[in-house]
């Protein structure tokens, strides 16, 4: 069974910074996309970035130039490093997986447990 396991979020002060991590537990035939997005209170979850198997990445607007995603495919682990935070960047932050668990399965799409990020002002 995949399962997604999310590390790194906590309190930070505006201007500081934070490295998410998130792992996938168990076996996986193939990852496609790996992903990071954010919920803030009342508000839909959006995408932050993702970054494809042949390791090209894309970032939502307001995050451009602050945040950088990258993977490690040998270790099935996505990273979110987040410099210049800013309040606006208060959310939750959910890991996302698109893979094949098996040769012969469809395709799946997993979801972290969420971390919390607080940027104080």
């Amino acid at each position: 069974q995949v399962q997604l396991v999310e590390s790194g979020g906590g309190l930070v002060q505006a201007g500081g910074s934070l490295r998410l991590s998130c792992a996938v537990s168990g076996s996986i035939f193939s990852i496609i996309a790996m992903g990071w997005y954010r919920q803030a209170p009342g508000k839909q979850r959006d995408l932050v970035a993702g970054i494809s198997s042949d390791g090209r990445t894309n970032y939502a607007d307001s995050v451009k130039g602050r945040i950088t995603i990258s993977r490690d495919s040998a270790k099935n682990t996505v990273y979110l490093q987040m410099n210049s935070l800013k309040p606006e960047d208060t959310a939750v932050y959910y890991c996302n997986v698109e893979g094949f668990p098996r040769r012969s399965s469809g395709l799946g799409n997993y979801w972290g447990q969420g971390t919390q990020v607080t940027v104080s002002s």
